[in-house]
Formats: structure tokens, sequence, C-alpha cells
């Protein structure tokens, strides 16, 4: 398989195997494993806006999250701790409820 490197999941080498394809790896160290990991989220993050149905959907969003998570472990960053901003910024901007969108002149 020729391509783009790009993180893969944990057991993609095992299932490829599986299938009598091997894949060439190697480990990150910890400062290519985070550029990675954000490289990840937004390419996932692209792919949601691209979803065409519920599945998919839902299945683009577990990913988004998988990784949210992987960079708030990455920085030692509790997921409590970004529920209490989301919910400092609902608070004080509120949320996304009524659809707008800015139109600047």
């Amino acid at each position: 398989m020729k391509g783009k490197q790009k993180l893969i999941r944990d057991k993609i080498p095992e299932k490829a195997a599986k299938e009598g394809i091997k894949l060439i790896t190697r480990t990150l160290n910890q400062d290519e494993f985070e550029t990675k990991v954000k490289e990840k989220l937004v390419e996932e993050a692209n792919e949601v806006t691209m979803a065409s149905d519920r599945e998919e959907l839902i299945n683009e969003l577990a990913d988004v999250l998988e990784l949210v998570r992987t960079v708030a472990s990455i920085n030692r960053i509790k997921l409590k701790e970004i529920e209490s901003q989301r919910f400092k910024k609902l608070k004080k901007n509120g949320g996304f409820k009524k659809k707008l969108l800015w139109m600047p002149n």
C-alpha cells in the first residue's frame, strides 16, 4: 500500500495481517505523536462535514471524540475540565440552537 503516512489505530496492523496485508509502521516519539494526533483530528473533523447519512456521521463523530480524548490525555487534561469550560462558554456566549450566521459588512 502506497500513500501518505498517517496515524492509525492500535489494532489496524493486526487486522490487516489477518487479511494478508503487511503494514510497515513505526512508533512515534511524543512530539511526533501529538502533532499527528492533531492532524488526524482535523482530518476526521473534515470527514464529519462529508458524512452522507446518520450512521456515517455517528462513525465520524466517534473518531473525532476519540481523538479529542487522546489530545486531552497527552496534555493531562481531564474530560471534566473540558466539559466545565464548555459549560462556562455556553453560559457566557450561548450555544448554537438559534442557528445564527454572522454576516460582516
